[in-house]
């Protein structure tokens, strides 16, 4: 897999297309989660390239929320991005607004935990800590089982997305609240850094 695109072009590109705090937020977000999977399963010379995917995936929710994942396409050829890294950003909006399939492991665990990250953060602002560093999966567990709990986050995609990684949602849940400590400060930081907090 190679990286046309910088992580520095990348975020200037996310930031040319979203404006709202919490699109940046998202997409650093699932960046780092993508990066700590590839580091933990064995991808560590990929984990660049996860990370840019991750950080660009919703390069067109903001704007384009009608087009998400058809107008990224355009947004990102624009950019000479690559049509392999196209494809994998476009592929976590499969059966939802696109017909492009996760084929990779990269893209199956974008597509499972998308949905996720943003379950966890809604999780992480109702506790004390306000971190994901004492988030227990017990408790993660209570909010996936309450619909009513952001409840603009598809349970039905991380349900289908922990199936497509043949792994149990326990794993998926655990892996995705490890990997989202991992990379929490750093984040933060770049928040900071962007002035966006």
């Amino acid at each position: 897999m190679t990286t046309t695109i910088s992580r520095d072009e990348a975020l200037e590109l996310l930031m040319k297309y979203n404006k709202d705090p919490f699109h940046i937020l998202h997409g650093l977000t699932v960046s780092g989660v993508m990066m700590w999977f590839a580091d933990t399963l064995g991808y560590a010379g990929e984990s660049e390239y996860w990370g840019i995917v991750g950080l660009l995936h919703d390069i067109d929710y903001e704007m384009y929320p009608d087009q998400h994942c058809i107008k990224a396409k355009e947004l990102l050829s624009a950019a000479n991005v690559s049509d392999e890294m196209i494809y994998s950003i476009a592929s976590h909006g499969y059966g939802i607004c696109v017909d492009t399939k996760p084929i990779h492991l990269m893209e199956k665990i974008l597509y499972a935990t998308d949905e996720l990250t943003g379950l966890i953060n809604a999780a992480v602002k109702m506790r004390p800590s306000k971190s994901s560093m004492d988030l227990e999966l017990s408790s993660l567990k209570k909010k996936f089982k309450d619909k009513k709990f952001a409840a603009g986050c598809s349970r039905n995609v991380i349900q289908q997305g922990a199936e497509m990684l043949d792994w149990n949602l326990d794993e998926l849940l655990e892996k995705t609240i490890l990997a989202m400590r991992s990379c929490e400060e750093s984040v933060n930081q770049s928040m900071k850094n962007l002035e966006l907090t």
